[in-house]
């Protein structure tokens, strides 16, 4: 798999997090790999895995971050699409040393428009273009 397919499989993962407790993921992993066309090779797997654990590890930080960027829009009013997709670049951007900050935001765009409502890919762009420019400041 390339990045942005991991990338795509870490989103799908997180936004299955919204639906179930912390405690009913692993086996909602399992169920999500085992209904893959082609299962994934195990180190793009322990890949993904990993990085979905490490977004989990900083949610609380990352959701601060989002809830002081985002006028009007706390996360808990943010669709469950974006906020996956908000959560996994925000974790990319600030907490993951091998993934560009540009990089980070355009993939999320990408997300936004492949999933999310005609509006998500603007939303997601200009919450994360001010988490970038705080950033730079």
């Amino acid at each position: 798999m390339n990045r942005s397919q991991l990338r795509e499989n870490i989103f799908k993962l997180l936004y299955l997090s919204g639906f179930n407790r912390e405690d009913e993921m692993e086996g909602q992993m399992s169920l999500y790999f085992e209904g893959q066309d082609v299962a994934p090779a195990e180190k793009d797997k322990a890949y993904i895995e990993t990085k979905y654990a490490k977004v989990k590890e900083h949610l609380e930080e990352i959701d601060r971050m989002l809830n002081e960027t985002s006028e009007g829009w706390k996360t808990s009013r943010m669709g469950k699409v974006d906020l996956a997709i908000l959560r996994l670049a925000v974790y990319e951007m600030f907490f993951d040393e091998d993934v560009p900050v540009s990089v980070a935001i355009n993939e999320a765009v990408e997300l936004g428009k492949r999933f999310g409502t005609d509006d998500s890919s603007s939303f997601i762009n200009g919450i994360l273009g001010k988490l970038a420019k705080k950033a730079d400041a």
